[in-house]
């Protein structure tokens, strides 16, 4: 009996540092896992054609409206389950695990009708080549409108991890990644008895892989309470939830902003900011399992009364965070040009992608608080601050600042990165020490 107690997490009473390390680990190996979705695709699509790897960079603000939705949402049935947990009150954590299936169904259907009629107006907008257009219409579409996998997959997630189940969606991710990447050369290629698709079977490998992972992770599927508790749990879902669907939200639309100043130089240019952002998925995982990791922790002892514990919580995870995210400063400043030509072989691509990654790497330490302070302030309930350092670093800055830099040309465009970066940080800093 003891030895099955010693293996379930103690939010309350556990060191920080060791539930972090407990924690992560199985977190960040998900998301490596899941990063291999857009790695891959742009991989075989880089070796397929330029115009499609052009396209990829501009559907993805679209992949990340969809991962906000479905995260953001996940974020808040997490974080009201843990606060249900930490009063003792189980009951309410499963009906609040069970609303998630409605939630995912109905944010998976208004997705899919909205982006199959806009994604013409969207490809247009976006470049001038119509052969890059046609592409970003095809893989936008089949990525949008077979993506139940994607939110279904996303919000029993966070059904798990908000009991300290790691394993499962672990599990799911590497089921959903090993589908993908064994599917993208067939159908990209057209390899044996399968068709050649080109962009169109990058995406149908990117929605199967999902539907996989989905599979995997039918266990978080929860009973459903009665209907006529749904406008409570939802009214409370979102409220904790909505400034984390805010938050991606605005990645989206300052990633679509720098591209429309992008295309202003070149397709290329555009293509290597994609491309910055294929490589970050991967470089921020240990930043991204900290952001994951702390709120069921910080939610369960600020419910608690224990305010100091959500301090140490904080620090710890920033401390873990800057000291891992010095592994993609080093590869940024030393090997630029291979992680560039990974992907593509356009020598202009590579040029300019390469003196990017050299001046947005400075951005990478800063960014460690300027990202884990929005969801400290949202696991503790203060949406204000949480909201207002969002708006700050993706609204305020990153599209304005880039629009001012990008008039002293392309290389002092790359600037806004590290400029914004600090900017937030220092406001961070500012409101958490007011707040003690």
């Amino acid at each position: 009996m003891d030895r099955v107690k010693k293996k379930e997490l103690d939010f309350g009473n556990d060191k920080i540092f060791s539930i972090l390390l407990r924690l992560a680990p199985p977190v960040m190996l998900a998301q490596l896992i899941q990063a291999l979705y857009n790695i891959i695709d742009s991989f075989f699509i880089g070796n397929y054609s330029e115009s499609g790897l052009t396209a990829l960079s501009i559907i993805y603000p679209i992949q990340l409206l969809m991962i906000a939705l479905a995260v953001g949402t996940g974020v808040g049935i997490n974080t009201l389950m843990a606060h249900f947990l930490g009063v003792d009150n189980k009951e309410k954590s499963d009906e609040t695990a069970g609303v998630g299936n409605f939630l995912a169904f109905a944010m998976w259907f208004v997705f899919a009708l909205i982006c199959w009629f806009i994604m013409p107006f969207y490809a247009q907008i976006s470049t001038n080549s119509q052969e890059i257009i046609d592409e970003v219409i095809v893989y936008g579409r089949i990525v949008c409108v077979f993506s139940f996998g994607l939110f279904f997959e996303s919000i029993w997630t966070k059904v798990m991890q908000a009991t300290g189940n790691m394993k499962i969606p672990m599990i799911a991710q590497i089921a959903g990644a090993f589908v993908n990447i064994a599917l993208d050369p067939l159908l990209i290629f057209g390899i044996g008895f399968f068709p050649e698709l080109g962009i169109a079977g990058a995406a149908i490998a990117t929605v199967v892989g999902q539907m996989a992972a989905l599979i995997v992770m039918k266990k978080g599927c929860k009973r459903s309470p009665k209907i006529s508790k749904y406008k409570e749990y939802i009214k409370r879902i979102y409220h904790l939830g909505f400034l984390n669907i805010l938050m991606q939200s605005a990645y989206t639309l300052y990633i679509f902003g720098l591209n429309l100043i992008l295309k202003g130089f070149s397709d290329q240019a555009v293509t290597a900011l994609g491309l910055y952002y294929k490589w970050q998925t991967i470089f921020f995982i240990p930043l991204g399992a900290m952001q994951t990791c702390i709120v069921p922790v910080i939610s369960f002892n600020y419910s608690a009364g224990n305010r100091e514990r959500c301090g140490k919580t904080l620090k710890d995870s920033v401390i873990l965070g800057m000291v891992l995210m010095l592994i993609g400063v080093l590869c940024f400043e030393i090997m630029p040009d291979v992680l560039m030509g990974t992907f593509s072989k356009d020598s202009e691509v590579i040029r300019i992608g390469s003196y990017a990654l050299r001046v947005i790497a400075v951005s990478f330490i800063p960014m460690v608080t300027s990202l884990i302070f929005p969801v400290f302030f949202q696991a503790i309930g203060s949406a204000f601050k949480s909201s207002a350092l969002t708006i700050l670093r993706t609204i305020v800055l990153f599209v304005p600042l880039g629009w001012v830099l990008a008039h002293f040309g392309l290389e002092s465009f790359w600037f806004t990165f590290p400029i914004t970066e600090v900017i937030t940080t220092e406001v961070g800093f500012i409101m958490y020490r007011k707040s003690r």
